[in-house]
């Protein structure tokens, strides 16, 4: 594959990487979406606890998939990282407001540590819409 073939994908609206990686790479019609974390896009801080934590990050995923062309709608897959699986039920909750059935595949997964100490951290593949 060349780099032609890959598209960096980058928005204001979501936070920018914090190491050398892009938002998301759109090849062959299909977004893979780095993942996301809690920080406000417009100040930098991060959200608190994990209901709201869950939502700036569903948040920030959104407006990715917008740039690329695409949107929850259009997600297969999503892997969930918790800092703790105690936080899994109220993730859970907020995630759920965010897709319709049938919902993307998903692995949800506890992680040691997550960057910025945060609480959850999300990352999605999913089709560009179909241009009509």
């Amino acid at each position: 594959m060349s780099q032609k073939d890959r598209v960096a994908v980058y928005t204001d609206e979501a936070p920018a990487a914090i190491g050398p990686y892009s938002q998301a790479l759109v090849v062959d019609g299909w977004v893979y979406c780095s993942g996301q974390i809690p920080i406000v896009p417009g100040d930098g801080s991060v959200a608190q606890g994990i209901e709201d934590q869950t939502r700036q990050v569903l948040a920030n995923l959104q407006k990715v998939l917008a740039e690329a062309g695409s949107d929850f709608s259009e997600v297969v897959k999503t892997t969930v990282y918790l800092s703790s699986m105690s936080n899994f039920i109220a993730m859970n909750e907020v995630y759920a407001q965010f897709f319709d059935s049938p919902f993307p595949a998903r692995a949800c997964i506890e992680a040691a540590a997550l960057p910025k100490s945060v609480l959850v951290e999300i990352d999605a593949i999913a089709r560009k819409r179909e241009v009509s």
